[in-house]
């Protein structure tokens, strides 16, 4: 898992070509303008998928992963509360194979991550993450989620 602003990512250099065009899109592109919906960045390898949503509470969120993709998950607008643990251990609730995306039960201990305007987070097939949930009070999110093939 990583987890930066948008100002900074590209300091850490160590990810291959396909992370950068991610990271290159977001910067360059005026999401707010953006109608909710997926964006190719680079063939089938790098997707954009532009979000708009309220947040919700803690319970009415789940936790998730995929085995095919990375997500870099950028707050364009507002902010939301992100949970993260390991995948390892954790108890599959549901599997959805079509949209690659494995859903768990709740685990005992988990973490958060605040993400606001600007601020990002890289989620691998190992790291479950529990993402639009409320950070104080519901707000409006706009977000992209590009996904990235391994």
């Amino acid at each position: 898992m990583f987890y930066s602003n948008i100002g900074i990512a590209e300091k850490y250099n160590y990810l291959e070509e396909k992370f950068k065009k991610g990271y290159q899109w977001l910067k360059e592109t005026d999401i707010l303008s953006l109608p909710e919906g997926s964006y190719p960045i680079s063939g089938e390898e790098v997707v954009a998928n532009v979000q708009e949503y309220t947040t919700v509470l803690a319970d009415q969120g789940f936790f998730e992963t995929h085995e095919k993709y990375f997500d870099i998950q950028y707050v364009a607008s507002g902010r939301e509360q992100f949970g993260v643990c390991k995948r390892e251990g954790l108890k599959v609730k549901e599997r959805i194979e079509e949209k690659d995306l494995i859903f768990y039960e709740e685990p005992l201990h988990s973490g958060s991550v605040l993400l606001e305007e600007g601020d990002l987070i890289v989620v691998a097939p190992e790291d479950a993450h529990k993402p639009r949930l409320v950070a104080g009070e519901p707000c409006k999110v706009k977000k992209v989620v590009i996904k990235v093939a391994l």
